[in-house]
């Protein structure tokens, strides 16, 4: 049976927070507040841009502004890719999961289109059978459904599959739809949102855990 591995995005595969922080302080700027720093948006990453303004607008002491989403989505969508990069070592994993016949999608709590255009400049879009993103189902990370619809237009089956990421919404997600999941050491979440799960220090570190959370 087929095997697959389910990836978040941001802080899993790509770094995206130089691009996310840029994004975020222009719109601040437009609306003369004040800028964070890339610590401060890291810790805003992670439950979908709705969420991440909302963050951001309330670290500023005001509510959500409902011309933000709009006008943050159409800056990132034009410069998703200016900084943003793999995270080292991530190019050769994803290699050698396809020469071992592994199928590979992504389950981001990002929006679709922003997701597909960044994977497309950064030349990943045929990498993988499925994305999933925010908002393209009726619920998104930490809810199983997501990584289950993924799954899904993937082609893959439940019992065959692992899902990997760095913040406590992939951990919470994969377990309840039923996979194994592996935590990102080196991405954005803190050490407490493993959970228990595996942790890959780096990269390289990957497939061997994948192996072995198939194997158990």
């Amino acid at each position: 049976m087929q095997r697959t591995v389910i990836f978040d995005l941001d802080g899993t595969l790509v770094d995206s927070r130089p691009d996310i922080h840029a994004a975020l302080n222009r719109l601040m700027a437009a609306r003369h507040l004040a800028p964070f720093t890339l610590e401060e948006v890291t810790r805003f990453i992670g439950d979908g841009v709705p969420v991440l303004l909302q963050r951001a607008f309330a670290a500023r002491g005001l509510p959500a502004d409902p011309t933000a989403l709009p006008a943050f989505l159409a800056d990132y969508e034009a410069n998703a890719a200016v900084h943003t990069r793999l995270f080292e070592g991530m190019e050769a994993v994803l290699d050698g999961l396809a020469a071992e016949g592994w199928a590979m999608a992504v389950c981001t709590n990002k929006p679709e289109k922003a997701a597909r255009l960044l994977l497309a400049a950064l030349g990943l879009e045929g990498r993988f059978a499925a994305l999933g993103g925010g908002d393209s189902f009726p619920v998104r990370k930490p809810d199983p459904a997501h990584v289950l619809a993924t799954l899904k237009a993937a082609g893959g089956a439940p019992e065959m599959a692992v899902m990997v990421g760095d913040h406590h919404n992939d951990i919470a997600a994969g377990r309840a739809a039923g996979l194994p999941a592996v935590y990102c050491g080196w991405g954005y979440g803190l050490p407490e949102m493993a959970d228990g799960a595996p942790v890959a220090a780096t990269p390289g570190a990957l497939p061997a855990l994948l192996r072995q959370a198939l194997a158990a």
